[in-house]
């Protein structure tokens, strides 16, 4: 059943629930509509030039658009891309072309010498290898229109900043590390690869690693000037390869350059909260939501962030999912069965009362 943003706001909750439902669902169609606010007011300020939300509440739906986007408009995910980039790796483990606890170097032989061997795939898929977040070369790769496998190279000569395994350290290197294999094992361009094994299977029309297939139209450009430093945020000098460039709308970069609808990020979201078998069977969506570090460190999944204590107050200790530093924020909660996606133009970096956290934080169950 899915409800636009319209009837959201005109109907009453007896056209949406039976009697026995209405004084359970009135609390939560309340903040729904709180949250709608919340977005309306962010771009009638002018705070945010665009931003959709997606919620699914067991079986009902909602999607909202405000500013200069549509509903079916495509932001830049930020890391939201992780765990979808995660999410195709992951087909080939379950074809048995990798283990979870494979040194790296098992895959990429140049990725050697100076305790390099002891980095795991595993610990690339949790922010625990030892690799930075960004390698010292980011801003002279990317000034200079570097293509992934160039972003790989600076990876393998890249001193890890600790022990594999005794630390967590946010690391989108890690990520890029382990779509490399992804592509030398699947023979393929990697966003390809993403596209044919996630996207696609998943109906997911609007979600392109790159721009390509999408409608050039329906992409909401950043609002750069609050951007993040290491994507060119704020400098007039970046404008050839910040996040509005077409160097980087075009990169799909593994960790962060994926582009989707609130939607079409939502449907991936449910395929792990209710696996399916598509795009993989659930023993696999299990794994990636699970936490695979150990006790002390940050929880994590494979590519997902679970738990979210943080990000999502509210929420149940089983929830996954990402946030993005372009300005998104999507989660799942299985006990809830309730699914939340909000993407706005707006950096993340930007304030400390995003309107995507606050909007989020409604939708989860904290005024």
């Amino acid at each position: 059943m899915q409800i636009d943003r319209r009837k959201l706001l005109g109907l009453t909750i007896a056209t949406l629930w039976t009697p026995c439902q209405r004084l359970f669902a009135m609390p939560i169609f309340d903040r729904f509509q709180r949250a709608v606010q919340v977005l309306e007011d962010a771009v009638k300020s002018r705070q945010v030039e665009s931003a959709t939300m997606y919620v699914r509440d067991g079986d009902v739906q909602y999607e909202w658009a405000f500013g200069n986007c549509l509903k079916e408009s495509s932001f830049l995910l930020g890391s939201i891309s992780k765990p979808m980039a995660m999410a195709a790796f992951m087909k080939l483990h379950a074809k048995g072309l990798f283990q979870l606890d494979d040194p790296v170097s098992k895959y990429i032989p140049e990725f050697k010498h100076d305790n390099r061997e002891s980095v795991l795939i595993r610990h690339l898929l949790t922010h625990t290898s030892g690799l930075p977040d960004q390698v010292s070369e980011n801003a002279t790769l990317r000034k200079s229109h570097a293509g992934l496998s160039d972003f790989a190279k600076a990876i393998f000569k890249t001193p890890l900043q600790f022990q594999p395994g005794t630390r967590y350290e946010y690391s989108s290197m890690g990520i890029m590390l382990a779509s490399e294999i992804g592509q030398r094992l699947s023979g393929i361009e990697f966003k390809a690869f993403v596209r044919q094994s996630v996207f696609e299977p998943l109906g997911m029309k609007h979600s392109a690693f790159g721009r390509e297939p999408l409608q050039r139209g329906r992409i909401v450009p950043s609002q750069v000037e609050f951007g993040a430093p290491e994507a060119g945020g704020g400098s007039p000098d970046a404008a050839n390869w910040n996040w509005n460039s077409d160097y980087w709308r075009d990169l799909g970069a593994p960790w962060g350059g994926a582009h989707a609808s609130a939607s079409d990020v939502g449907k991936f979201l449910e395929a792990f909260l209710k696996p399916t078998g598509v795009p993989f069977a659930s023993d696999i969506a299990q794994l990636m939501t699970r936490n695979h570090n150990a006790a002390g460190l940050e929880s994590r999944g494979l590519g997902f962030d679970v738990g979210m204590e943080l990000i999502c107050p509210g929420c149940s200790g089983a929830t996954f999912g990402h946030t993005g530093s372009t300005g998104t924020i999507a989660w799942a909660d299985p006990a809830k069965e309730r699914v939340c996606v909000v993407l706005t133009s707006l950096p993340a970096g930007a304030t400390k009362e995003h309107p995507r956290q606050l909007a989020s934080n409604l939708v989860a169950g904290v005024s």
